[in-house]
């Protein structure tokens, strides 16, 4: 049987540029972070904005976190979740199916 080699030789630092430490030019390197931040920014602002819309539809129909649950077929702490917006815990095709199995399909509009 293989060992797999699972030691870490190096850990980057919170708040570093990872992009550097890869080793791309100052330039690059900076220009790689400010790309990534500004699409991990618009990938949580629409996971928001999907839990807006189903807390909202929660709020709308006066449900228990756990008659939710039940209507969404997630745990009552995955409702927690979506009204707390933790928006880690969830990928987009998550939200948008849940919205989709409360009659709120959603519609792609690319600008």
């Amino acid at each position: 049987m293989n060992k797999v080699d699972t030691h870490v030789r190096h850990v980057t630092k919170r708040g570093a540029n990872l992009f550097a430490e890869l080793g791309f030019s100052p330039d690059e390197a900076r220009r790689h972070q400010a790309e990534s931040q500004a699409l991990i920014g618009q990938t949580q602002a629409l996971k928001e904005q999907l839990m807006d819309e189903l807390a909202s539809w929660i709020e709308a129909h006066h449900l228990k976190q756990t008659e939710a649950a039940e209507i969404l077929h997630v745990t009552r702490p995955r409702v927690s979740d979506v009204v707390n917006k933790k928006t880690s815990k969830f990928t987009i095709d998550t939200l948008v199916e849940m919205l989709t199995r409360v009659g709120k399909p959603v519609k792609l509009v690319v600008g």
